[in-house]
């Protein structure tokens, strides 16, 4: 059966996340894209995505492959698919792949972003969905927030920033680094975090101590010191999920057979 890889965008805040849920817990990204799917393939068809975005989290290019009917080897997926999914998701490209390409098994770094809104009372009411308004909290010390986005970078057990709800082998992740990213608007703060893999809610986690550290709530110390200990009960709260996107999912090739460049970190200074 052919393998077709897609990158999908999606508003995630009118879904129940990506996971397909039981009738009647909301829909879902993966739900939709299989209904779409289904009608295209006259049956059944299950996809899998390189991660699993919350209720309310938005993605520019989630990542997810299936296997399709023969009959349908070299169909137009784009096309096809955006004329059938809802108007807050849309496949950005679609391409057939080797057989054993896999969304999930194949990703080698995942790139989210998160905004904050730091200007008080200045938030048009139809960005609300897609950033966290902190500017009520007042000015954000930026230096002590880099401080403690630094301590991030490498090898390190995140326990402490994972949610519960998903069991896993290991709580160690390698995290590229998290940076504040330049040239957007003085009252749009985007923080980008990259690493191999997160935790369930890791990055939420992440982005609500280095706000906590911001409103000096605490210190790079005591987060540092948070990390080293593993308990989630001492971390500052999450994050919430309207101010996350999946930026990007990365592979060492595109499917089929061609290498691609790794993620890499930025020059000094950046951010």
């Amino acid at each position: 059966m052919p393998r077709v890889r897609l990158t999908l965008a999606y508003d995630g805040t009118h879904f129940a996340g990506w996971q397909l849920q039981a009738p009647g817990f909301g829909r879902t990204v993966q739900g939709c894209l299989e209904e779409a799917l289904a009608r295209l393939c006259a049956g059944p068809v299950r996809v899998h995505g390189a991660g699993r975005t919350d209720s309310g989290v938005h993605a520019l290019a989630q990542v997810a492959h299936c296997d399709v009917p023969e009959s349908r080897a070299g169909f137009p997926w784009q096309k096809a698919l955006n004329a059938l999914l809802p108007k807050d998701m849309s496949v950005a490209h679609a391409a057939e792949v080797a057989p054993d390409f896999h969304a999930r098994f194949d990703a080698v770094g995942k790139e989210y972003r998160y905004t904050l809104w730091t200007d008080p009372g200045s938030l048009l009411p139809w960005r609300r969905a897609y950033v966290w308004d902190v500017g009520r909290y007042g000015p954000l010390d930026v230096a002590a927030m880099d401080a403690c986005a630094a301590l991030f970078a490498g090898s390190h057990d995140f326990a402490a920033f994972q949610n519960a709800g998903t069991d896993v082998k290991s709580t160690v992740r390698q995290m590229h680094g998290a940076w504040r990213l330049p040239g957007t608007p003085e009252q749009e703060m985007v923080w980008q975090f990259r690493a191999e893999g997160f935790l369930k809610q890791m990055v939420r986690n992440l982005m609500g101590a280095l706000v906590a550290v911001g409103r000096s709530k605490v210190s790079p110390q005591d987060i540092r010191s948070v990390l080293t200990k593993g308990q989630r009960s001492l971390a500052p709260g999450t994050a919430p999920a309207c101010g996350l996107c999946l930026h990007a999912v990365e592979y060492a090739s595109d499917g089929r057979g061609h290498k691609r460049h790794l993620f890499h970190q930025p020059e000094a200074g950046q951010g």
